[in-house]
């Protein structure tokens, strides 16, 4: 069982010292991977419900930092050398996937081939009105974004033609070191899980009911003629609560999943300390699962 960090660039973390200090850290530990959360902006007034808390709310305020992912994950890729480097997740129909594609293509190699890209479509409609990007379609525009990308990542003077974006005869250099970027699915609906059953390298759910949200991924990957087994299903959960660690993971396993994201504030206290105990206590018995 894979263990990596969510939320890794906030709080403390989302500064220069910060994140390396983490991330080196996490690293020593034997963490798998770091995940980052991105909002390009914050609207003063949203009527928007933010999914993944009752309250409806995003846990933070307006003038709070929230370090752009892509830049802080070359960052402290730069000052790492194994662990993984992943969106959780990156708001695709918001960005331009040509130059998406050039950005991450040139992060992958910088980094040996370390990148993964977790997508959603989002939930902020005030967020998408402030960068002028239609609301409506999103979820279509996150599948055509998807393509393009591939077919950048896929060779030189490439064609593409879609609703939202259209190209040919282009090439985008550097290539990711192994031909192409993980994507990995974010979502709680069963929309998300059928477009990770559809086209993701991966599918993490976030919430909601995993063995439902699994049981819809797979149903679509086969209606897709892919492998279900094929697509690493990543969940969110705290595996220093409790009293037996090992014993909620390989229920986890037993449903598919292979990776476990614990939050970054766990160890915003003691950084150093609390990460080498974590890795010794819980990821290291992990390991061989």
């Amino acid at each position: 069982m894979k263990v990596g960090i969510g939320f890794a660039n906030i709080g403390p973390f989302g500064t220069a010292e910060g994140g390396v200090a983490m991330a080196q850290a996490a690293e020593e530990a034997g963490i798998d991977s770091l995940w980052t959360v991105e909002h390009v902006v914050y609207p003063d007034d949203y009527g928007s419900t933010y999914p993944y808390d009752e309250s409806g709310r995003m846990a933070m305020a307006p003038d709070t930092d929230l370090t752009d992912p892509l830049t802080w994950l070359t960052w402290v890729g730069a000052q790492t050398s194994t662990i993984r480097l992943a969106t959780g997740i990156l708001i695709l129909p918001e960005r331009n996937p040509v130059v998406l594609a050039k950005q991450l293509g040139t992060m992958d190699a910088l980094t040996g081939g370390r990148i993964d890209l977790g997508i959603g479509v989002g939930w902020l409609r005030e967020e998408f009105d402030a960068l002028g990007i239609p609301w409506e379609r999103r979820g279509a525009r996150t599948d055509e974004y998807v393509a393009a990308m591939r077919t950048l990542w896929s060779g030189d003077s490439v064609a593409f033609e879609g609703d939202f974006v259209s190209f040919s005869g282009v090439s985008s250099n550097p290539k990711p070191v192994d031909g192409t970027v993980p994507i990995i699915v974010g979502g709680h609906t069963d929309a998300a899980a059928r477009r990770a059953g559809r086209l993701g390298d991966g599918f993490w759910p976030g919430t909601g009911d995993l063995d439902h949200l699994l049981d819809v991924m797979r149903r679509s990957a086969d209606a897709h003629d892919r492998d279900p087994d094929a697509i690493e299903v990543t969940w969110a959960g705290d595996l220093t609560t409790g009293d037996d660690p090992m014993a909620a993971a390989e229920a986890l396993a037993a449903k598919g999943v292979s990776r476990v994201l614990v939050p970054s504030f766990l160890f915003w206290r003691k950084t150093e300390e609390q990460l080498a105990a974590f890795g010794e206590e819980v990821v290291a018995p992990l390991a061989g699962l």
